[in-house]
Order: structure tokens, then sequence, then C-alpha cells
């Protein structure tokens, strides 16, 4: 194994269980939020429904304990919240990785169609908070950062839809602070 002696079971269950809930339509049409159901019109009077646009995916990289990680991001929605169900919504998670460095902790963001001024990022606690709004999408996440970092010093760069939030770790605890976007 590359990466370990660990199965990849867990994964093959999830996308057995994201297969079987999209194959099952019915049940599927009725969780979806009608922001994301549009009508078409045919010339001949014909209604054709589409859905979407439904996004899902998932980064896996290695833990510092050797252990998989696996991140989902999209608007499919899987758990306890969901009913054990996926669950679909018009707010993305963005794919969000964190960087837990030796004297910073770095935040990446992809939020494709976003501009600069669409993102706002939170900080509260140990907690962060990026969402970003445009006509055609939401995004929103929020995590905890793996470490007490300081506001002063932080930095954040937006291009061609990459978020990039850098904080310095120290142990400050940022409290209810918006964070500008360069």
């Amino acid at each position: 194994m590359p990466f370990g002696p660990w199965s990849y079971a867990d994964v093959e269950e999830m996308m057995k269980e994201m297969e079987k809930s999209f194959m099952d339509m019915k049940d599927f049409a009725k969780q979806v939020p009608k922001e994301l159901v549009r009508e078409k019109r045919g010339k001949d009077g014909s209604v054709t429904r589409e859905i979407g646009p439904i996004v899902y995916g998932y980064s896996m990289t290695v833990g510092p304990d050797g252990k998989p990680v696996i991140r989902e991001f999209g608007n499919v929605r899987r758990g306890p919240n969901a009913g054990g169900k996926q669950a679909l919504s018009e707010t993305r998670e963005p794919l969000v990785d964190v960087v837990d460095g030796e004297k910073e902790v770095r935040v990446i963001a992809e939020l494709p169609g976003a501009k600069k001024e669409d993102i706002e990022v939170d900080a509260e606690g140990k907690n962060l908070t990026i969402s970003a709004e445009t006509p055609a999408r939401k995004y929103r996440k929020e995590l905890e950062l793996p470490s007490p970092v300081e506001l002063d010093g932080s930095r954040s760069s937006f291009n061609n839809g990459i978020l990039e939030v850098t904080f310095p770790k120290g142990k400050g605890r940022p409290s209810g602070v918006r964070i500008k976007v360069d």
C-alpha cells in the first residue's frame, strides 16, 4: 500500500451510498431546493425541469498520525443533520485545505466564480468562517483552526478563484474580527 496499511472501505462505502441516493431520483427530487430547479418550455409547449448544479467531491490526504483524512465539499450533505441520507443545499461548501506549519497556519479555499469583493472571512476564537455570495453561487465553510493564531500579521490573497489566508501562530484567540481579503 503506497500510503499505509489501511483499506479504502470507508471511501468505497461512501461512494456506494451516494450512487444509491442518486439512483432513487424520486426521493432526491423532493429534497432539491427550489433555487436549484429551472423549468424550460419547448416550442411545442412541453416543460423540461433541470436540477442543478449539483456539486460533490472529496479530497483525501494523510494526517500527521499516518491515517487518511477525508474532506467532503460541494452542496450535497451527508450525516446526522441530513437524516443519514444525502441532502442538497443551494449553498456549496468549498474545498478547503488547512496547513498547520511550524510558525503559521495557512487556509486555502477554492471559490470558483467568486470575486474578491464577494468574500467574507470572519475569525472568532479558533473558529474561521469563509463565505461568498454571487448572483450564481453561494459558498460557506466553517472550520476550527488547529492552533491558536494571531490576527496581527495575518495576510490574505485571492487569485483565480483561490483564497489563501495565512495566520502567524501565537497565543492569541481572534475575537469577532472580519479579515480583509487582498
